[in-house]
């Protein structure tokens, strides 16, 4: 009898142990994917590699051909390992919510997010870990310390100036202060770039992300004195020579130099200081496509990736990589960058950039015709 009762009990919990076990391996979830990361062992560069190559197909958003030479980046992934690609161009927050949003059934793999968003992204639980091969030569400041983003490459708010309606071009905030024609900063209001400006003027005079008086103060100087010009910062009107003198991010700045005539667009990045961001890499933590993602990282991250990034004028964020000659003339000298600055905690700066549109209207607009 207690033989029997005893059999009877271990078939009973033979059969629960299968029923866990069968559930388990279905997951409970409709991404496998999700679950696979979050407590799978780490996996070397050689077995993500074949994994991508097996996944075959890698789809990012905001990562555009035509910006920053993506372009060349994804013609390197089809070449080199058998990956096709395909994106969708779209804004920093689009890309976080079209992460959230599809989690059930994802469609991209990789984004390419301001600095400023990286957090964001991570406050979300949209993201996945990867530290490449190259972490340890990424800055503190352009990395998670956790591997959820990490920069690809950055920018530093510099001058752009038409050297025939302006003889003797700014290389300082103090020669911008003390010119005579008009400059353009953007719509402080609503642009992050513009906004960047005057953190930029900021830093140059002593403050920083928790603190941008000094660069308020600066640009309110300048519209009192009738300096500022209240039109777009567009290529298009700088081609129409109703811009002498324009704030952009470095990137920008070369590129409309280029395209429009090098040799009559002066590019520089002010003396006293001013302010160093840059994009960051994030991988969708619900990425149908996981290793082409974290391979696509690996290879912007590479010395190929960061030449391919500063062909189209964004500066490496690994100062290690030995750029071409051709492709280094694209670029200021390293030496122009001395005094600029990263910004050290972007969760101040966000509650910062709240207020700045308010004092904008206030202390600079009310003095602009």
């Amino acid at each position: 009898m207690l033989k029997n009762g005893l059999k009877k009990q271990l078939v009973v919990g033979l059969i629960l142990t299968l029923l866990v076990v069968l559930l388990a391996a279905c997951g409970g979830g409709k991404n496998n994917n999700a679950a696979e990361n979050s407590g799978a062992p780490e996996l070397s560069l050689i077995e993500i590699e074949k994994k991508a190559k097996e996944e075959g197909t890698v789809v990012s958003v905001g990562m555009p051909d035509s910006w920053a030479n993506w372009k060349d980046t994804w013609t390197d992934m089809q070449t080199k390992y058998g990956i096709a690609h395909t994106d969708t161009d779209m804004s920093s927050a689009e890309e976080i919510a079209k992460f959230e949003a599809e989690k059930e059934k994802p469609t991209a793999d990789i984004g390419d997010v301001g600095i400023a968003f990286g957090p964001v992204a991570i406050a979300k639980g949209v993201t996945q870990p990867y530290k490449t091969s190259y972490w340890d030569e990424i800055p503190d400041w352009a990395k998670d310390k956790d591997g959820h983003w990490v920069i690809g490459y950055q920018g530093t708010i510099a001058f752009l100036t038409n050297t025939k309606l302006v003889s003797n071009p700014p290389k300082s905030w103090d020669d911008l202060k003390n010119g005579k024609y008009k400059i353009v900063v953007g719509d402080v209001t609503k642009a992050a770039q513009a906004q960047m400006a005057v953190l930029a003027a900021a830093i140059a005079f002593g403050g920083d992300e928790s603190n941008i008086e000094p660069g308020l103060a600066f640009f309110e100087d300048l519209a009192k004195n009738g300096r500022l010009a209240n039109v777009e910062a567009s290529l298009a009107n700088i081609e129409k020579g109703e811009v002498e003198v324009t704030l952009l991010w470095d990137f920008n700045a070369l590129n409309y130099s280029d395209q429009l005539n090098k040799e009559q667009y002066a590019v520089a990045v002010p003396k006293e200081g001013s302010v160093v961001s840059g994009y960051a890499t994030i991988i969708n933590k619900y990425a149908p496509h996981p290793n082409a993602g974290k391979l696509a990282r690996e290879y912007i991250l590479s010395d190929a990736g960061q030449v391919n990034l500063a062909k189209g004028y964004a500066r490496p964020i690994r100062d290690s990589v030995k750029l071409p000659d051709d492709v280094a003339a694209k670029l200021l000298p390293k030496e122009e960058y001395a005094n600029a600055k990263p910004v050290k905690d972007y969760k101040v700066w966000e509650e910062t950039a709240k207020s700045i549109p308010e004092q904008w209207q206030e202390r600079v607009l009310v003095h602009i015709n």
